[in-house]
């Protein structure tokens, strides 16, 4: 029995002639990439089967790149991974009812790239700047000499918090602040383990992206010795669409 294929969505684009991007690895098998329109908007598409894609390595790839080689030449509103659409014609009647959403979203991400950067502290900074700290050092030395009671436990976890969240601002001051005064829009996202300082958002203007890249340069020869940066981009803008598009509901 032959598989059902449906539409699989990766992104939206602003054109009214037909376009293909080559292809992308879907369940096993190479899918031509190709555009269903609505007056001047398109849909990046590709047929393949009516199934739940797993959030594997291999399809998020998959996904990722594809809409990657869109943004070569197009902006690109990116859809969530793992939509998929039963027909054209669904997906014709998605754009018609997303029209008016993408009017407004288009203007404010066109000719723009979102870029991410990840501040790491490195251990041996980390804890040197902590036992630099007079009222961390006294409490860790009065517990030495005696059991250590709920109390001062409790007294020591709060001071390390105080420290870390000064580290915190120090880094937003220091390297977000810069950064954002470049970039068009910013957002300070919650970092997701002890020693990351900093996991921010860009999006920037492709005619400064030169500028941000030296001045995210310079930043690293300032802190390289303390911090490890993980610069990544370009990226659709998924932190500054605040539409959120869900291709259910054309179904």
């Amino acid at each position: 029995m032959a598989e059902e294929l449906g539409c699989y969505l990766f992104c939206a684009i602003q054109t009214e002639g037909n376009q293909t991007f080559g292809s992308a690895a879907l369940v096993g098998e190479e899918r031509k990439v190709y555009t269903v329109h609505y007056k001047n908007y398109a849909m990046v598409v590709a047929d393949a089967p009516i199934q739940v894609y797993e959030p594997s390595r291999k399809n998020a790839k998959a996904h990722q790149e594809t809409i990657a080689k869109v943004m070569e030449e197009f902006t690109v509103v990116p859809m969530s991974f793992g939509t998929v659409l039963k027909t054209n014609e669904d997906v014709y009647l998605l754009l018609e009812q997303l029209e008016e959403q993408l009017k407004e979203i288009f203007p404010k991400v066109n000719n723009k790239i979102e870029v991410g950067l990840k501040v790491i502290g490195k251990k041996e900074w980390l804890y040197q700047e902590a036992n630099q700290q007079s009222d961390i050092k006294k409490l860790k030395e009065k517990t030495k000499s005696k059991q250590e009671s709920y109390y001062d436990q409790i007294q020591i976890g709060e001071r390390a918090e105080y420290f870390v969240r000064g580290l915190h601002e120090k880094i937003e001051n220091e390297i977000f602040s810069p950064l954002e005064e470049i970039a068009e829009a910013s957002v300070s996202n919650e970092v997701i383990s002890e020693r990351m300082l900093l996991n921010a958002s860009f999006l920037i203007d492709l005619e400064k992206e030169e500028k941000f890249d030296e001045l995210v340069n310079e930043l690293y020869e300032k802190w390289r010795d303390k911090t490890e940066f993980k610069y990544t981009g370009p990226w659709p803008a998924y932190n500054f669409i605040d539409i959120k598009l869900k291709a259910k509901s054309a179904t």
